[in-house]
Order: C-alpha cells, then structure tokens, then sequence
C-alpha cells in the first residue's frame, strides 16, 4: 500500500512538470505538529490516560492543480511524540493528504481531504512495538492556508478515522498485564510550503 501511495503522488507530480499551465505548483513544505496519539489502556485495571500534547516535525514535498479550486496532494515524513503519566510514545509515519480547497478571500483558502497514513516505526519507553494492528490507516485533515505568491502557510486539524491500536506485554507495569494504545493521531500542524 505504501509503494501505491507514493506512485501516486509521483505521477502526480511528474503530471503537473509535464503539463505545467497558470495555477499548478509543486514544491517542499515542513512544520511542526502540535500532537497526542490516542488514549492508552490498561487492560487489567481498565484505566484510560490522555497523553500530554507535544511537538513533533513532518517535512515532505507537495503538489497543486487550479487556483480558486485546487486539488492538493502532500508526501510527509512525520514524527510525533506523546507523554503519558508513565512512559512516552513515539511514532513515525508518512503521511499523504489528498485535500481539496477553495479561495475564499484574497490569499485566504480553506481546505480539507483524506490523509493516508503509514506507520513505519513505533516507540514506547524503549520497548518495540511490533504489532501496531494496521501500519497503513486513514484519517480527515481540514484547515486554512494563506498564500503569498510561492510562500505558503496553513495550520489544519488531523485526525485518524480508522481504529488502530499497538499492544504490547510484559512492560513495567508487570509481567503478564497487557497494554494497548490508540495509535490514531490527533493534532494540529503548522506549515510552511515553498513553491518551486
């Protein structure tokens, strides 16, 4: 699924260098992710703890087709952090948003769009996590940008739709208690794009 995403996006972009016309673009974009990844259970003593909020980074490449209408696919390297009350949890993942937006006033656009997401590594506290349920899910980015001619900025909401959950066992909590957190993000991200 991960060599689908990306082919994609390349056609894409190989799409929009051959047939360049007034309004389409492509270029980088990086920011920074003002994130927490789920709840994380206890099974055995059926306690939930929200994670605290902390930064992360994606960095990527980005293409656009139209200008008042546009169609926007992104391919991001993201890495999230999230603090709970007895470890910290860790993910990185490519993400590719296939948002659509329209101009609302001026520089002004509001978007929104499915985000393809693939896990390519977790972390909790130093113990691997290999069964993530499913490495590739699916979440809704919306948002706003602001354009000035090839300096971009938007700040967008993301969530993850599907339920996806990495369990592991015999942690610090002791051995035998099986624990699980929802690996589905939950942020605000901030970007700065530059077009070529």
């Amino acid at each position: 699924m991960r060599k689908l995403v990306i082919s994609t996006f390349l056609l894409t972009l190989f799409c929009l260098s051959a047939y360049a016309q007034k309004g389409s673009s492509y270029g980088f974009k990086g920011g920074l992710n003002y994130n927490a990844n789920g709840d994380y259970f206890e099974s055995i003593s059926e306690n939930s703890q929200n994670p605290d909020r902390n930064i992360g980074f994606h960095i990527g490449v980005f293409g656009k087709i139209g200008t008042d209408l546009y169609f926007r696919p992104e391919l991001m390297y993201t890495s999230t952090k999230s603090d709970y009350d007895s470890a910290e949890f860790t993910m990185k993942k490519i993400d590719a948003p296939l948002l659509v937006g329209i101009k609302v006033i001026g520089p002004i656009s509001v978007f929104a769009g499915p985000s393809l997401q693939y896990i390519l590594d977790t972390d909790f506290e130093g113990i691997n996590i290999d069964n993530v349920e499913d490495d590739f899910s699916i979440g809704l980015n919306f948002g706003i940008g602001l354009n000035l001619n090839k300096i971009g900025i938007d700040l967008r909401y993301e969530r993850g739709f599907s339920d996806n959950e990495a369990v592991f066992i015999g942690n610090n909590l002791g051995e035998g208690v099986v624990s699980r957190i929802d690996t589905r993000p939950d942020q605000l991200i901030l970007s700065l794009s530059i077009a070529l």
